[in-house]
């Protein structure tokens, strides 16, 4: 059972370690909304959390062929829409 605490000049909620980590709350900041009745506590979601590992695992290799296959329907012609050709 959890059990509100005095912190300073305000209240804290003391949750017990089994609902945390039933909850997989641990290290987590948290967003509170008032409910019926009561207090939901959620995790706070981070955008692109994980992101630049992610980034960091992929190979250059990967990162040249998914370039290739997603460029591949490109028309790479020097030719204009008035039917002219680009000089280099």
């Amino acid at each position: 059972m959890a059990h509100l605490i005095k912190i300073g000049n305000s209240q804290g909620i003391r949750i017990p370690q089994p609902l945390i980590k039933q909850a997989n709350l641990q290290d987590k900041e948290f967003e509170i909304h008032v409910v019926d009745n009561g207090l939901l506590i959620t995790p706070t979601k981070k955008t692109r959390q994980g992101w630049e590992e992610q980034y960091k695992s992929i190979s250059a290799a990967q990162i040249e062929q998914d370039f290739s296959k997603t460029h591949s329907n490109i028309d790479h012609s020097a030719d204009l829409a008035t039917g002219e050709a680009w000089e280099w």
